[in-house]
């Protein structure tokens, strides 16, 4: 067990002075949806391999022209007996990664909790997620290391929170979905970094 910690410890390490972030703590984003503009912070101290991941999409252009597809309510998780409330956004049907899948940081070894305007990483089991993101609306804890939303207990990457445009989420988050994926999803025109 020490020495998986010691491994994780040492790769966030490594990931963080690659990728050219060391030193700078927090970053601020914009992403532009056909909605409006949501303001998100991202902490490269507390969650350096998921940050800086998600800035390298950023930086790279590949979040132009996607989406948000997804949004998950108590009234359309039947099959669920732990129930979310998030958007979910990312490169949808253009998911193929284009950067290998990450280190699964979690909210245990961060300190970020899902609470309401958490941004976080999508996945299937720890150490999959790539480029799609959900914005949490109200307090998800069960979202966390040790919830009950995944068998695994692993909980999600969380990594920064929405700083200035909940009302935005909350209103993609307010549109139809029985399904939970969007007729019409909502356009994410750009993500970039603030000036």
């Amino acid at each position: 067990m020490k020495t998986t910690v010691c491994i994780i410890a040492l790769a966030l390490m490594l990931f963080d002075c690659s990728s050219g972030q060391s030193g700078q703590k927090k970053e601020t984003i914009i992403i532009r949806t056909a909605f409006g503009d949501i303001y998100a912070r991202l902490d490269l101290k507390k969650a350096p391999v998921t940050s800086s991941n998600f800035l390298r999409y950023v930086d790279a252009g590949l979040f132009d022209s996607t989406c948000f597809y997804r949004v998950v309510r108590s009234d359309n998780q039947p099959r669920d007996s732990i129930l979310i409330e998030v958007i979910q956004g990312g490169r949808y049907e253009d998911e193929e990664s284009v950067f290998p899948a990450i280190l699964h940081e979690t909210t245990e070894m961060t300190g970020i909790r899902h609470r309401n305007g958490t941004i976080s990483m999508a996945r299937y089991v720890p150490g999959t997620a790539t480029s799609e993101f959900f914005i949490c609306v109200g307090d998800q804890p069960e979202l966390d290391y040790g919830g009950r939303r995944n068998p695994d207990r692993q909980g999600f990457a969380a990594f920064g929170e929405i700083i200035s445009g909940m009302d935005i989420v909350n209103k993609i988050h307010s549109i139809n979905a029985p399904d939970q994926y969007l007729e019409e999803p909502v356009l994410i025109l750009e993500i970039v970094r603030a000036k």
